[in-house]
């Protein structure tokens, strides 16, 4: 485990000087005669010109399988399966939770949910949230001199300015959005905060509901690009769009209006679309800024597909072929698409099956800038893999955490009826322990929780428990859960 000074500590000198010798099993080393390597991951092209522009995207509950360029066949995604075909694709990634809070925490922070500060979705009575005591990669960025934006959903209160968890006070210069978790599932707001004032939204004459708030994130992520294209500064901007959660109530879903599905699932097709024009039209705006090889685009999501609202995930194929969904901590709900795009640092169509947690994100984003990280993290830089860096340090293991309020009947039957049970989930290299507590209590001794082990190499989809047959690793890992948890600091409202 790292070590566990303050987090508000920034290490001396650039995380490009760590010494990232290390590298797992499954990514090959690159080739000193080719442009890519043997498994198609990028040659380094050499030292950029400047620190570029760092653009991530972040969907709402977009599965692993949602996306043409893993696999899926229904909807239509020809904008991120270009910058998929253009860069950089991941088959192993993870969102570090199962539901969005805990997950964009610990994105945000570099911890995994045994140790960030947020670790589950609101129950009753309120929720942590991120403050003084953690550094975001915002933070670590605008430190470097980066103008830094966030446009859509935070997802942590409390609904007031000036207070800990805004991101105006978490790095974020510019922010446009939802400040709360509850409020990012109404897609027709009354209003939105705009940094540290709300704003009320005009009503839309073509919608008699208001207007429709994905389409303002777009707007001012579009207009966020074009004001800082000729800037000294190089910028980072955050993009976290609603969509495809639900409710999938957006109306003229007229490229599937013939298909033979219901109306929710027609919405949920719909808002998949939508993320792929929103990602499309911030590509074709840093091409016509002529930014596109100064900027490096990263777009992903924060947990498995969700069931909400009548959509099926099973219709889409949304997972592929691994068990469960949102809110399961087996692959289905926390496998999620990762596509890294920037022309003249990654080799088209390159691919990567690193084990990649988005905790990864903060040191690498760090890296890429040329900015220093906080001590303590759990997240280890993949910059190398794109382009004029080292090859990236293996995790020794992952870590996930759930203990949610609510469940859903497609991820209660991934549980086997388990759903609203704390549950633990380890990867290290092909293996992976899913644990189940009796109860919501974690404490409880290690003979009450069920426990099953799988061999993802063999078994992908988690479908044999062979716990019985390999007591020595089952013990070996309950003893890194043990480890990989310490205590949360006390929940604020």
């Amino acid at each position: 485990m790292h070590a566990t000074s303050s987090r508000r500590q920034i290490l001396t000198g650039s995380v490009a000087a760590l010494g990232l010798a290390g590298v797992t099993a499954a990514v090959t080393a690159l080739a000193d005669d080719s442009d890519a390597t043997p498994s198609g991951e990028p040659k380094p092209q050499g030292k950029p010109r400047r620190h570029p522009n760092l653009v991530v995207i972040v969907a709402d509950d977009l599965g692993s399988g949602e996306l043409g360029s893993y696999g899926q066949q229904l909807i239509d995604t020809p904008r991120m399966d270009e910058l998929a075909a253009d860069g950089l694709r991941f088959t192993h990634a993870y969102a570090a939770a199962p539901v969005c809070a805990p997950s964009r925490c610990s994105m945000l922070t570099g911890l995994h949910s045994g140790h960030a500060t947020v670790r589950t979705n609101p129950f009753q009575g309120g929720q942590a949230s991120i403050g003084d005591g953690d550094t975001t990669f915002a933070e670590v960025l605008r430190e470097r001199g980066y103008r830094t934006a966030c446009i859509g959903k935070w997802g942590f209160g409390p609904e007031q300015a000036n207070q800990p968890s805004h991101p105006n006070r978490r790095g974020f210069d510019e922010f446009y959005g939802y400040i709360g978790h509850g409020r990012a599932h109404d897609f027709y707001p009354t209003a939105l905060w705009d940094n540290g004032r709300q704003t009320v939204l005009r009503a839309n004459m073509h919608d008699r509901r208001g207007t429709y708030a994905p389409e303002l994130f777009r707007k001012r992520a579009l207009e966020f690009v074009s004001r800082n294209a000729a800037g000294d500064a190089p910028f980072l901007l955050y993009v976290a769009p609603n969509v495809p959660h639900a409710p999938s109530r957006r109306l003229e879903p007229a490229e599937y209006a013939r298909r033979l599905w219901s109306k929710a699932n027609k919405g949920h097709a719909v808002q998949v679309s939508q993320l792929d024009t929103l990602v499309g039209d911030i590509v074709d705006r840093l091409r016509a800024e002529g930014l596109e090889k100064d900027t490096v685009v990263l777009v992903t999501s924060d947990n498995g597909p969700h069931e909400e609202g009548q959509v099926d995930p099973e219709r889409f194929e949304a997972t592929g072929e691994l068990r469960g969904f949102k809110r399961n901590l087996y692959e289905g709900g926390i496998r999620v698409p990762l596509v890294a795009w920037a022309p003249g640092r990654i080799e088209p169509g390159a691919v990567t099956d690193r084990k990649t947690p988005l905790t990864d994100l903060l040191p690498t984003l760090a890296e890429l800038g040329g900015a220093d990280v906080p001590d303590g993290i759990d997240g280890l830089s993949v910059a190398g893999l794109m382009g004029g860096g080292r090859r990236p340090e293996a995790h020794r293991y992952l870590y996930w955490f759930r203990n949610d309020p609510h469940t859903t009947p497609r991820a209660q039957a991934a549980d086997r009826g388990r759903g609203l049970r704390v549950c633990e989930a380890l990867r290290q290299g092909e293996w992976k322990i899913v644990r189940f507590a009796p109860g919501r209590e974690r404490t409880v001794p290690d003979d009450r929780w069920d426990v099953e082990l799988y061999n993802l190499r063999k078994d992908p989809g988690e479908r044999h428990n062979v716990a019985d047959r390999h007591p020595r690793i089952v013990s070996g890992m309950v003893a890194l859960l043990r480890e990989a948890w310490q205590d949360p600091p006390p929940a604020r409202v």
